[in-house]
């Protein structure tokens, strides 16, 4: 198997999920395709530049949107929150936080309600 990951999203429009990571986030629109039978489902992925994991963006199947989580990692903990911060109109914590035994980080939610955690990569030092 590859080391390439997919994490998965449920959402409720995906055109609205691209546009909140692609225009917010800064992330890249890595495939838009219509599959099924007639096109009538889409597959979508966005990713942080540079990244090899992929987020879906999907419709839900058989429940509601949000109720995911993911975590990203970031060299700089401190500088991503200010960006985001600055972006205004997101839900994120007011301040990363560090506790014992885990590394800095922040949560934020997608309009949907899906939970992303921005963590302190491992070999970084904030």
């Amino acid at each position: 198997m590859n080391d390439i990951t997919v994490a998965m999203f449920a959402v409720a429009n995906q055109d609205a999920a691209i546009a909140f990571y692609t225009q917010k986030l800064g992330f890249e629109l890595r495939a838009d395709t219509r599959f099924g039978p007639n096109g009538e489902y889409r597959w979508v992925e966005v990713a942080p530049a540079g990244s090899h994991a992929r987020l879906a963006l999907n419709e839900p199947m058989g429940g509601a949107p949000g109720g995911g989580s993911i975590g990203v990692e970031t060299p700089d903990v401190i500088a991503e929150h200010r960006r985001l911060s600055a972006i205004g109109d997101l839900d994120l914590d007011p301040e990363p936080m560090q506790t014992p035994g885990a590394p800095l980080l922040f949560m934020m939610r997608d309009p949907d309600g899906n939970h992303i955690a921005v963590v302190q990569s491992p070999d970084s030092t904030s």
